[in-house]
């Protein structure tokens, strides 16, 4: 049984919590039209402090992936600690995944750095900047279930976020080795926790599938069942790093060895 939506404003009022409830009460048989300005003015005022006292208001980054956090911005928060871990091996990178041209953008920015980045969805929407990046090629459109088009060990360090939740372990088993094909130095992966929820309204249409969270040791049973190891000293590396800035990432950060 579907339950039907209540009305803010009815809920406000029925709650004593409106600052306009006493004059909605009083004036509503006799001044319809004051009534009704009462009750714009009203969710005006709402609205005000809802954006005021939002964070989520207030020129935050926020992921073109709906929904209550993105793995992407976590990357981009990541960055000084990636570099602390990896070293050389950021100079040339290469990120997997929605909203890449956001984290490529903020790659260039970093000195001595290459950066790519794959797309795996539509990007019709996307800013200008991003459609410049695919013009350019340095930001390809492409589905990771298939090969990538890129040779063996062509970037040293590559990055996936909010991509590999969506896929079945079935197209896993093929996009996990492609990943780590086209890495020289490492593999970082940037998972969502079990009980988060993503792209709530978008997700079917758009990825084809609802994301499945899964849990750290459902990932490194994962790992050992495709040959993949995880990178111990980037881990401690990345660690010490955060640890340091009291960083932690709101998503599973998976540091892991290329194949050799």
């Amino acid at each position: 049984m579907s339950r039907r939506q209540v009305s803010s404003t009815r809920r406000f009022v029925d709650s004593g919590n409106f600052p306009f409830a006493g004059a909605l009460h009083s004036k509503s048989r006799s001044s319809p039209i004051l009534s009704i300005g009462l009750v714009v003015v009203g969710a005006i005022l709402l609205i005000g402090y809802a954006y005021s006292g939002s964070g989520k208001f207030r020129g935050e980054a926020v992921s073109r992936i709906e929904g209550d956090y993105s793995c992407t911005l976590e990357v981009q928060r990541a960055i000084p600690y990636l570099k602390k871990a990896y070293g050389d091996s950021m100079h040339k990178v290469l990120h997997v995944g929605p909203d890449t041209c956001s984290v490529v953008s903020k790659l260039l920015k970093e000195e001595e750095t290459e950066a790519w980045g794959v797309e795996p969805y539509d990007i019709e929407d996307a800013e200008a900047n991003c459609k410049s990046l695919v013009r350019k090629g340095i930001v390809r459109v492409a589905d990771i279930k298939f090969p990538l088009p890129y040779r063996p060990k062509s970037f040293s360090l590559v990055i996936v976020s909010d991509a590999l939740d969506y896929l079945s372990p079935k197209y896993l088993n093929k996009t996990l080795p492609e990943l780590a094909r086209v890495a020289s130095d490492g593999l970082v992966i940037f998972a969502g926790y079990p009980g988060h929820q993503r792209a709530k309204v978008a997700e079917l249409s758009k990825f084809g599938r609802p994301a499945k969270m899964r849990s750290s040791s459902w990932w490194i049973r994962f790992f050992v069942q495709t040959s993949l190891e995880e990178n111990e000293a980037a881990i401690k590396k990345f660690e010490q790093a955060a640890s340091k800035k009291s960083f932690q990432s709101a998503c599973q950060v998976f540091h892991l060895n290329p194949y050799h």
